[in-house]
């Protein structure tokens, strides 16, 4: 015996749990708009953000993504409505503090900062924080900057350089510990011969271009900006300054 068919299922059956119904997209709706009756303080909840909630990809006019992307960018989350649910792309990074320090690099002063302020605020703030712009006076240095040309390559080897006994004499050492992909050779010809003295002349040139103009060493520029009270906190505690400029 064949069992009758309703009109318009075409045959097909499934079974089912006792007492379940599928649920439907605007049975779902109206849960939800039931759920808050005649409130009209309740909060409107995005079709976006429910749609996310239940998983169901739902496409919105202007909204040609799937809802693993929308969070990919702003101008995605705008058009899915879920800029709420991208909690990265609502706090925005900010921006770096910018730090020029202007020093020669036999002044035991500028040693000092560099290696206990300088140095050890790098280290310990992720990189994003702070850049660091270095003008030495001094051929070497100079000439291990334009060869190595990565900022987080040089550094660490002029830290080196400026917490030995001599600056200069340690820079084959240094590079042995810190930079060994580096010619100590080319180095010490070029601080010797007219590419040192024009890479000296140039940061000459910066530091005389100085406003205010510079009065001693070290000589700190922050956001483009000296004053006698960020030179003061800036020798004092570099990583407090630093984390307080950061926004």
């Amino acid at each position: 015996m064949r069992r009758s068919v309703a009109p318009g299922r075409k045959g097909v059956r499934r079974r089912v749990q006792p007492g379940f119904k599928s649920p439907s997209w605007d049975r779902l709706v109206s849960a939800l708009a039931l759920s808050h009756p005649a409130d009209p303080m309740a909060p409107a909840v995005p079709l976006a953000l429910l749609a996310l909630g239940l998983g169901l990809g739902l496409a919105l006019p202007g909204c040609h993504y799937p809802t693993h992307l929308w969070c990919s960018s702003q101008e995605i989350a705008v058009a899915c409505q879920a800029e709420s649910r991208c909690a990265d792309l609502s706090h925005p990074k900010a921006a770096p503090v910018q730090l020029s320090l202007y020093y020669e690099s036999l002044c035991p002063a500028c040693r000092g900062f560099l290696a206990q302020q300088l140095f050890t605020t790098w280290v310990l703030l992720p990189t994003e924080v702070m850049n660091i712009t270095l003008v030495p006076y001094g051929n070497a240095q100079a000439c291990l900057m334009h060869e190595a040309q990565n900022f987080t390559t040089y550094f660490p080897v002029i830290f080196c350089m400026e917490s030995g006994y001599s600056a200069t004499e340690n820079l084959k050492a240094c590079l042995q510990v810190y930079a060994p992909q580096l010619d100590a050779g080319r180095i010490t010809a070029c601080a010797q011969g007219e590419l040192g003295a024009a890479l000296m002349h140039r940061n000459a040139q910066l530091t005389d271009a100085l406003d205010p103009p510079h009065q001693y060493v070290p000589w700190v520029v922050i956001n483009g900006k000296h004053t006698d009270e960020l030179q003061v906190q800036a020798q004092s505690s570099l990583l407090r300054l630093v984390c307080q400029l950061y926004q």
